[in-house]
C-alpha cells in the first residue's frame, strides 16, 4: 500500500540546512495498523506529512497504491490525496462550522452535491457515535468528541489510508482508549490502512501490529509490536519502551512462574538482573535455592505483574538465559 524508499528531507534556514529525515525506507501493508514512534523532534511528524506530500521530500520516493507521488502532476496529486485522510493532534476543525459542516467540507471542495455530502456526513456521525452532535460547534464539544468529528471528516472522501499524527496526545487515558477502539473498528469494518504517529508506547501497544522506531531522523528499528516491545535492540527503543520509573507495578493478578534452577545456570543474581533489564518487578512468593560449586539448584515462585507486556518480557528474558520455568496460578493462599 505504502512504500517509502530512501526518503530524505531537509529545511533551508539562514543558519544552514536542517536535516529532518535521512534515508528512511518503510513498507506499510494494505489493511495494516502501523505505528511510528519516536521522541519529539525525531522527525516522525515530518515523515507523516511527506507520506501524503503535504511536505515534498528532498530525496527518495513515496509509492502509494502503485503511484509514485513525486511524479504526479498537481491535479493528480490532489486526487491521490483524497485517498489519504489525515487526523491531527489539535483536531484542526473549523470553529465557525458545525460538526456536520466540518465533515462535509472535504466533499464540498471536491464538488459533491450538498444533499449527498450531508447524507455522507450523517452516516459518518453515526459511525463515530455522535448523531446527536450534528448541529454542535467545536467549542461545544469535548476533546474526544472533537477528535471523533476529525476522524469522520478524514473518512469523508472514503480514503484507503488514515494518517494519525499524535491524535491522542491531548486526550485523557479513558478517551484515548475509546478513540483507539474506534480506529480498530474502522480498520476491521472498512479495511482502511492506519498509520499511527506517536511518542506514547501505550498507544502502539494497544492498537498496532507493526512498529518503526525513529531517532535523529533515521529509522533505527522495525518489527512486530511484540518483537520490538519484548526485545528492543536500539537505545532509543529501550528508552521509549522500558521507561525509567519509580512506581511499583501491581500484583493483583494470579499469574505465577515457578522457576527451576537445575544446575545449568551459574549462581548469580538472576532475578535482580532480570528486573533491571526488563524494567519490570516481580513478587517473590517463595524460594528454596542452593549454591553447589558455583551452580544454582532449587526453585523460586514468582508472581508476575499485571501488565501482560511486562510479564512477556520476563518470560523472554528467562528463555534467553535457558532458565526453565513452569506457569502456575496463585489464589492468595497458595498455588494451584
Amino acid at each position: 500500500m505504502i512504500n517509502i524508499k530512501h526518503l530524505g528531507k531537509y529545511f533551508v534556514t539562514d543558519s544552514g540546512n536542517i536535516e529532518v529525515l535521512n534515508d528512511v525506507s518503510l513498507d506499510i501493508g494494505k489493511g495494516e495498523i502501523f505505528g511510528i514512534i519516536g521522541l519529539s523532534g525525531a522527525g516522525k511528524s515530518t515523515l507523516a506529512r511527506c507520506i501524503n506530500f503535504l511536505e515534498k521530500p528532498t530525496s527518495g520516493q513515496v509509492i502509494f497504491d502503485g503511484m509514485d507521488l513525486g511524479s504526479l502532476s498537481h491535479g493528480e496529486l490532489l486526487r491521490a490525496r483524497q485517498s489519504i485522510g489525515m487526523i491531527f493532534q489539535n483536531f484542526n476543525l473549523f470553529e465557525q462550522r458545525t460538526a456536520l459542516r466540518n465533515i462535509t467540507y472535504p466533499l464540498e471542495i471536491t464538488g459533491v452535491p450538498g444533499d449527498r455530502a450531508k447524507e455522507r456526513a450523517r452516516s459518518l456521525l453515526r459511525l463515530v457515535g455522535l448523531t446527536d452532535k450534528e448541529r454542535a460547534y467545536p467549542s461545544q464539544l469535548s476533546g474526544g468528541q472533537k477528535q471523533r468529528v476529525a476522524i469522520a471528516r478524514a473518512l469523508a472522501t472514503e480514503p484507503k489510508v488514515l494518517l494519525c499524527d499524535e491524535i491522542t496526545s491531548a486526550l485523557d487515558p479513558n478517551t484515548t482508549r475509546s478513540i483507539l477502539e474506534l480506529l480498530k473498528d474502522i480498520n476491521r469494518s472498512m479495511g482502511v490502512t492506519i498509520v499511527i504517529i506517536t511518542h506514547e508506547m501505550s498507544v502502539i501497544e494497544q492498537i498496532c501490529t507493526r512498529v518503526a522506531v525513529i531517532d535523529n531522523s533515521k529509522i533505527v528499528e522495525v518489527g512486530s509490536v511484540r518483537e520490538v516491545f519484548l526485545t528492543p535492540r536500539s537505545k532509543i527503543a529501550k528508552e521509549l519502551i522500558l521507561p525509567k520509573s519509580e512506581t511499583v507495578e501491581r500484583f493483583a493478578g494470579s499469574k505465577c512462574l515457578r522457576v527451576v534452577f537445575d544446575g545449568n545456570s551459574a549462581f548469580e543474581p538472576i532475578i535482580s538482573n532480570m528486573t533491571l533489564e526488563c524494567h519490570a518487578a516481580v513478587n517473590i512468593l517463595g524460594a528454596d535455592t542452593k549454591n553447589i560449586d558455583g551452580r544454582a539448584y532449587g526453585q523460586m515462585l514468582l508472581q508476575l505483574p499485571d501488565n501482560e507486556m511486562s510479564a512477556a518480557r520476563i518470560r523472554a528474558y528467562l528463555d534467553s538465559r535457558q532458565i526453565h520455568y513452569k506457569e502456575e496460578t496463585f489464589n492468595g493462599n497458595g498455588n494451584d
